[in-house]
């Protein structure tokens, strides 16, 4: 019977090429052994978990205080009723689109530097999409009626009005989570099974051998599995357009100052693809560097997935011009003051960082010794983020807070509640991915020994796996 370290039967189409050669990587016993190896606790993920169960019940405490003293204690007030909470539902939205790029759509491109980088932005998206889902919960004040948005034949003899964008939200999330979970556990079945294999556990070995599915590395469960894997890779790339167009929806309805602009779907994707790049950089370089995987993830990795975050920053930035463009050519009084509010006005300091974070500091990508410098690429993106959550606030907050009529303009500051709900948010995204790493592999380990060269790969030494 063949070895779970050697797959055979029609696997998928060869990706190996000079950009992802992995000279130090010797046979598939190796491989098994260190991807494998990340499954044990360590004093730096104990200590992550520690400090995102932390910053998770900061967020508890305060949303538990919101609900007993209402909303109104969020920092909201007339006009500004959309803050934090939207700010950031769209801010996690974008971050889980690169996880469905780098695993879909990069794979029907065959790109090869995808391999050791997708599991993890798999994960992440997953766990960004559960983490965005909280907040239009969280914002209405109500959450135990958050299945009122729902459409679903009930006793009240009411709908949900579908011709509201917060509505079609519903759809695109639910159907993203859905797919991208899917997605996700599909992929990870071949490399469960080596797991499985390896673990001596009785109890683990068994859980393992459930969510497996009895995989048997047969030439029949690979054919399945390359067409289902297939159909799923192109069923999701549309989502990575949809969804976040749909969200963009939210705003581009609205007859608001600076909202109610066409280039907004674009423009939105666009902002999400780089700043879930920046996402899988935060997550992937400390990784690499803490389970010594260098020569999984190497810097002709890196150095790929820094041309996409520096191509897509110029898209971004190519849309801050065009929505200034449009600003001054509409002849739109209020129009035209509200874009100078937001970069000379009141909300110039939140305008400036996005500015200087997205399209400024990006620039730095050009230089190719940048570009491979793991401490310099892991520093931006903390940056892109933290300018992408700012791109948000300045779309948001800026609009409502100087509409049309003068006696709609006031201002806007978070309450202690918003801040602990968005470090809330933080922890309750890394709990979760702590958590799936010390369970499951956060490379794809059939795939990372489909890219070792056969002389290698042949090597005596398949670790037992049956």
């Amino acid at each position: 019977m063949a070895t779970m370290a050697e797959p055979v039967g029609p696997m998928r189409p060869n990706i190996a090429s000079a950009d992802i050669q992995v000279p130090a990587i010797k046979d598939f016993e190796q491989v098994d052994r260190e991807i494998g190896g990340t499954l044990s606790p360590t004093k730096a993920w104990f200590m992550g978990l520690g400090v995102a169960m932390t910053c998770l019940g900061i967020g508890i405490a305060a949303w538990t205080f919101q609900i007993y003293a209402g909303l109104g204690n969020a920092g909201y007030a007339p006009p500004v009723m959309w803050g934090v909470y939207i700010i950031t539902f769209v801010f996690w939205v974008g971050i889980g689109h690169a996880g469905t790029l780098i695993s879909a759509i990069l794979y029907l491109f065959r790109a090869g530097f995808r391999t050791t980088i997708y599991r993890a932005a798999e994960a992440m998206t997953v766990f960004a999409v559960m983490t965005a889902g909280l907040f239009p919960i969280i914002h209405i004040g109500r959450p135990w009626k958050f299945f009122w948005l729902i459409p679903y034949p009930n006793w009240r003899l009411l709908w949900s009005n579908f011709k509201s964008p917060l509505v079609w939200d519903v759809f695109a999330i639910s159907t993203y989570l859905t797919i991208s979970t899917t997605f996700l556990y599909i992929g990870l079945i071949p490399d469960i099974a080596v797991i499985r294999d390896r673990e001596k556990n009785p109890t683990r070995r068994f859980i393992y051998s459930i969510l497996s599915l009895g995989w048997k590395n047969t030439d029949r469960e690979w054919r399945h599995f390359t067409r289902a894997y297939l159909f799923l890779a192109a069923f999701s790339t549309p989502l990575v357009l949809s969804v976040h167009s749909v969200v963009s929806f939210d705003f581009a309805m609205a007859l608001t100052p600076g909202w109610h602009a066409t280039i907004f779907p674009p423009y939105f994707v666009a902002g999400a693809i780089f700043s879930g790049f920046a996402m899988v950089w935060t997550i992937i370089i400390p990784l690499r560097k803490w389970w010594r995987l260098e020569h999984y993830v190497t810097l002709n990795h890196l150095d790929a997935t820094a041309k996409t975050v520096l191509f897509t920053s110029m898209v971004v930035g190519c849309a801050y011009l065009v929505e200034f463009w449009v600003a001054w050519y509409s002849g739109v009084k209020p129009e035209q003051e509200y874009f100078w509010n937001r970069v000379f006005g009141q909300w110039w300091w939140a305008a400036w960082i996005m500015l200087i974070c997205n399209t400024i500091l990006p620039l730095s990508l050009f230089s190719q010794k940048l570009r491979r410098n793991t401490a310099w690429l892991f520093i931006l993106s903390i940056f892109i983020n933290l300018g992408m959550w700012f791109e948000r606030f300045v779309i948001v907050v800026p609009s409502l807070s100087h509409e049309f009529e003068p006696w709609q303009w006031t201002s806007y500051t978070p309450s202690w509640i918003d801040v602990s709900l968005l470090i809330g948010s933080f922890g309750w995204f890394f709990m979760w991915f702590l958590l799936f790493i010390k369970q499951l592999p956060i490379m794809a380990i059939i795939e990372v020994k489909e890219i070792i060269p056969p002389r290698r790969a042949a090597a005596p030494a398949h670790g037992g796996h049956h």
